[in-house]
């Protein structure tokens, strides 16, 4: 599990074909390895990987990351900046919210605007995720806990939904979502309680 407070900004610095995918090397700041073994679970850009490979001395460690996994996620299969956190420890805080770091979906960023003072972020997301949204919930962009300031429903089922988030100074200085652009694939992982109400509300409907 993860809060979705990000720790650190890592480099994915190569990512070399593999026989069921690829093999990344991530090139973290100096000392953040230091309380890291292998097999560890380490979210990139909110995505769950393990550690595969482990040099503290140099700062970077290695995870395989399967064909699968590349389908489903964006920024993961070439060289990039990526938002790094630890898997939370039962006695750490929880900043932000319940994070699995478990990919549900692929958003697309339709609007990004500096509005002085903070930037405005607008996703827009797949139909399979709009009814997890909700105005004030919680939900994990490339790792990152925000929270919904206002979200817009397209005119058919099909079309999803467009959120909006605002975005701090210190956010865009301490992730990479400053770096973002209209046009960009996001990671996007919603609310773990919403998706056991909405199962549970299946349930009983059925």
């Amino acid at each position: 599990m993860f809060t979705g407070i990000v720790s650190a900004l890592g480099q994915i610095v190569t990512a070399a074909p593999a026989t069921q995918g690829k093999q990344l090397t991530v090139q973290t700041p100096a000392g953040w390895l230091d309380d890291v073994q292998l097999g560890d679970s380490i979210a990139l850009n909110g995505a769950c990987m393990t550690v595969t490979t482990l040099d503290a001395a140099a700062a970077r460690f290695g995870l395989d990351i399967s064909a699968e996994s590349l389908d489903k996620t964006a920024g993961l299969g070439e060289p990039g900046p990526v938002n790094l956190e630890k898997a939370l420890r039962a006695h750490d805080r929880l900043g932000g919210h319940l994070v699995s770091g478990h990919v549900d979906g692929i958003g697309t960023v339709s609007h990004f605007q500096d509005l002085g003072g903070h930037h405005e972020l607008r996703v827009r997301a797949p139909r399979e995720l709009a009814r997890f949204l909700a105005y004030k919930g919680s939900v994990a962009v490339n790792g990152v806990s925000l929270t919904v300031n206002r979200i817009a429903d397209g005119a058919d089922a099909a079309d999803g939904c467009e959120f909006s988030i605002n975005l701090i100074p210190h956010t865009l200085q301490q992730t990479t979502l400053g770096r973002l652009q209209a046009g960009a694939r996001v990671n996007l992982e919603v609310d773990l309680i919403a998706r056991y109400v909405e199962r549970m509300l299946g349930s009983a409907a059925g």
